[in-house]
């Protein structure tokens, strides 16, 4: 299967907006239930937003309110909009199919990706 392919990633300065995207050619996405993760330095990777095949969504407490994950199935892409993006949203994101839907955790059904950097700083 294709490795799944994230996007988007930047510099950006505190307050501003980045979207990201998550493709996997060869992937059929509606089936799944798929999730953002994030890794800060020197911390694990955990779930920070998920969107369910039948396109429930839920967040950690931190992005809640300025993070929006939404799926394009035919596209076979997932993406996550952030908002008002904050120092501590500094990391690598990756996306994953999950198992659990564990906010915080990481139960990945697929290989990992590359992920993309975001940094938040002035």
């Amino acid at each position: 299967q294709a490795q799944l392919v994230e996007s988007g990633g930047g510099l950006v300065q505190p307050g501003g907006s980045l979207t990201l995207s998550c493709a996997a050619p060869g992937r059929i996405f509606s089936r799944y239930n798929m999730g953002w993760y994030r890794q800060a330095p020197g911390q694990r990777r955990g779930l920070i937003a998920y969107i369910t095949n039948s396109d429930y969504t839920n967040y950690v407490p931190s992005v809640k309110g300025r993070f929006t994950i939404s799926r394009d199935n035919a596209k076979n892409i997932v993406y996550l909009h952030m908002t008002n993006l904050e120092s501590e949203d500094t990391g690598v994101y990756y996306c994953n199919a999950d198992g659990l839907l564990n906010l915080g955790g990481a139960f990945p059904q697929w290989d990992w990706g590359q992920g993309t950097q975001v940094t938040v700083s002035s």
